[in-house]
């Protein structure tokens, strides 16, 4: 396929999201779907996806087909009309156990079915079903470190681990490396911040916050074009810290109740005559010579 065949595969795929579902642009810069067509794209463009709490191993009524959401979500991956640039999965890839053989053997069944996914620049974080039992050990013997950086067409991507501390914090030794990463970064290389919990209070009684969340946002809001996507909540939330948006992403296995919902936030009843009502996952579009961010959500079916 030529350079202008994938161009327009491109264009035409975006295109099909503007219609097919809800774009959200960043605060990286803004672009609508009406001005799309008329928008000179500057090279490189990009997109990646973006899928979250897998929990690979659960077994209960919020979702009887648990074993079927993770592969319906790779296959439909696999079939967009142009490869995302890399895929990462933010957290909670496996679910809870107490018990490390077990664990590692979800994990290991986890890096088995995500294999089957046609792109292979795949980038894991863990979430506290992963990594909070053991402080990410068993996640590093499989996926690697649990908070790393790297550049990618324009994009300073930052990943952050909330979780290996049990008590949800990033720690200050994490604080330290999260400044030095940035230090000296020029205020037009966008950021986008990728990791578990929201940094910010978002339902803390419900363990929806990072306790020390807000440290990392006086850092980050010290830089201008800043983009933070997470997961964790099992549901779409758009919030805003000062300048920089935080983008919660749904789930593969079950729904949660909106935050100050209610007491409780067990999972939302499976219902048979919606079964995949409320799961997803999102790509991520870079544009542009202000390499605007958009997402797109996709619904599982």
């Amino acid at each position: 396929m030529s350079q202008n065949d994938i161009d327009l595969e491109k264009r035409k795929f975006l295109q099909l999201a503007c219609y097919g579902g809800v774009i959200y642009a960043s605060g990286l810069g803004l672009a609508a779907c009406s001005s799309m067509g008329s928008m000179k794209a500057a090279e490189p463009d990009f997109f990646f996806v973006q899928l979250s709490d897998t929990h690979w191993g659960y077994s209960g009524v919020a979702n009887p087909d648990a074993r079927g959401t993770l592969p319906k979500a790779i296959a439909a991956v696999n079939a967009l009309p142009v490869d995302p640039d890399f895929i990462v999965f933010t957290g909670d890839l496996t679910h809870l156990t107490l018990d490390g053989k077990v664990r590692r053997e979800r994990m290991a069944e986890f890096r088995d079915q995500v294999a089957a996914l046609r792109v292979r620049n795949i980038r894991f974080l863990p979430g506290e079903h992963d990594a909070s039992v053991d402080h990410g050990e068993a996640f590093k013997e499989f996926f690697g470190e649990t908070h790393y950086s790297f550049d990618h067409k324009g994009i300073h991507f930052v990943a952050l681990d909330n979780v290996s501390d049990p008590t949800g914090s990033l720690g200050d030794e994490q604080i330290a490396w999260l400044e030095k990463d940035l230090k000296g970064r020029s205020s037009d290389v966008p950021i986008v911040v990728l990791t578990h919990r929201p940094l910010f209070d978002l339902q803390p009684q419900w363990g929806w916050a990072t306790r020390d969340g807000a440290k990392a946002i006086d850092v980050l809001t010290k830089y201008p074009r800043v983009t933070v996507f997470y997961g964790h909540i099992h549901q779409e939330n758009h919030h805003m810290t000062a300048h920089i948006p935080h983008y919660a992403a749904r789930s593969l296995i079950f729904p949660l109740p909106a935050p100050g919902s209610g007491t409780d936030h067990s999972p939302i009843p499976w219902d048979a005559t919606q079964p995949y009502r409320g799961l997803g996952w999102r790509d991520v579009e870079a544009k542009g010579s202000a390499r605007t961010v958009a997402e797109h959500e996709h619904p599982v079916s």
